[in-house]
Parts: structure tokens; sequence; C-alpha cells
């Protein structure tokens, strides 16, 4: 099964960080948050990636390129000028670093991916999420429905709670938002059907407003609901977020670690 992961977009709304580089290499844990999505996309036995790149992309080459040096023990040898990497416990992944344009919108991104993705049922996720979604159970929802697309719906987590206030500004009521309260987003985590492909049209498509809003009205889009863990990081606080679970072992995205 195919995974693309979109991870071209410019990160504006972090850019305390992404000034410097693209959001998908943002650390959580001393790790790119693209490595947290792809350790979860293999242990459930998803391990060929296409990987849709845009703004600041030869940094995401630079950091696969590098990546069995910078996992692995190695042998320098300076008068042979030789380096013999140790190669243990490295991923086995096969990821394909595909330049789908600095300013091309979501949809055209894999409407460039064309190429690689017509042959079958493909995946789809963004760069910048992480969740403990079931990858199993989502592409087996997808099989059942027989549409050509699913989309993984979540629940924005809580972020505010709730007060109760009478006349002489007493609070009578401090509540807790539930993340149950809320309504159901696109979390993103996709799986699609080759004929979504004919959904995208040039680089200017957004897979969001355009093609997912046609999918729908055609009645071939379906959601799949996942009430459990889900995370993104648009912003600085998510990211501090982020880290602090992963710090504080409550990483619930960790699913690889079961």
């Amino acid at each position: 099964m195919k995974v693309v992961i979109l991870a071209g977009g410019f990160g504006t709304r972090l850019s305390e960080e992404t000034r410097l580089r693209p959001k998908p290499l943002v650390e959580i844990g001393a790790y790119p948050i693209l490595w947290h999505i792809m350790k979860h996309y293999n242990h459930y036995g998803f391990n060929e990636f296409y990987i849709a790149l845009g703004y600041k992309g030869e940094m995401i080459k630079q950091y696969f390129m590098n990546y069995a040096t910078l996992q692995t023990n190695m042998t320098v040898d300076l008068k042979a000028g030789s380096v013999a990497l140790h190669h243990t416990n490295l991923e086995d992944w096969k990821v394909h670093l595909i330049d789908t344009g600095i300013n091309t919108m979501t949809g055209g991104r894999i409407k460039r991916l064309t190429p690689y993705l017509k042959d079958g049922t493909f995946m789809v996720t963004y760069g910048d999420g992480v969740s403990n979604i079931n990858l199993h159970d989502l592409l087996a929802f997808h099989k059942s429905q027989r549409r050509i697309g699913t989309v993984s719906a979540v629940r924005p987590p809580a972020r505010f709670g709730s007060l109760l206030i009478d006349d002489s500004h007493a609070v009578t009521e401090f509540k807790e938002k539930s993340p149950a309260n809320e309504g159901w987003i696109n979390g993103g985590f996709f799986v699609f059907e080759p004929e979504f492909l004919d959904y995208l049209h040039d680089d200017t498509t957004v897979m969001e407003s355009d093609a997912l809003e046609k999918l729908a009205t055609d009645g071939q889009l379906v959601a799949y609901k996942h009430d459990k863990f889900w995370q993104c990081m648009d912003t600085l606080r998510d990211m501090r977020y982020l880290e602090s679970l992963w710090e504080s072992n409550k990483a619930d995205w960790k699913v690889w670690a079961e």
C-alpha cells in the first residue's frame, strides 16, 4: 500500500520554527514529526512512502540522504578514506521524495503523483498530524464501503473549559470542555481509489474545498470515525503540547511501542 505524505506547505502559523525548516522536520522528542507519522504507518505494515515536497523540500531530501549515517554507528578509516556503516535496526522503508512545486495546493500535489498512484488503492495524510488511529481498521472500513474516498473524522482537542456565571458574577459551575462535545472535523488519514485522481485538475486544486467537496456531492466520500487520540501541529502551542506528551511518556500516538 502506497502512502502519500503532504509535506510541501509553508507552515505559516508555526513561523517561529518554519522560517528555518519545513514543518514536517519540526521535532517532537528529538525526532521530526514526519518520522513519527512514518513510524505509525510502518507499525501497520505500510512502508512505501511518497513524500510530496515543496517549501524547503531540499532539507527533507537531506534528512533522508543522511538518515542511515545519523541513526547508526560507523567506522571511519581516515587513511583509506572509507566509511563503513554498522546497519542495525534501520527501518525497512522505501521513501520516494517527489518535488511537487513551491506554490502547489494540496490536491495539485497529489495530482503530480498520478504516475505513481494510478495502479491501486492508496493512502494520504498530512505531514503535521499524529494519531493512534488503527490503520488496518481504517483500510478495512474503506474497502467495505466501496466508495472512492474515505476521510478520518476526528474531534478537535478541547481547548477551553466552560463557566456558568450568575448575576453577582460568581462562578456557579466550572466544567472542563470535553472533545466529545465537539463536532467532527477532517483529521487527515485518507484512503482513496485511483478514480480520485480524476477529481484533481492542476496545481491550483485544493484537495479539501475542491476535490473532497465534489466527491461528497457525488456520494463517493465516507467518514471513518476516530474518537481517540488525534493532534495536529498547527501552532507553537500545539508543538509544545506534543513535546510535553512525549517527555511525560503520554504520547498516545506512539503505537509502534505497544
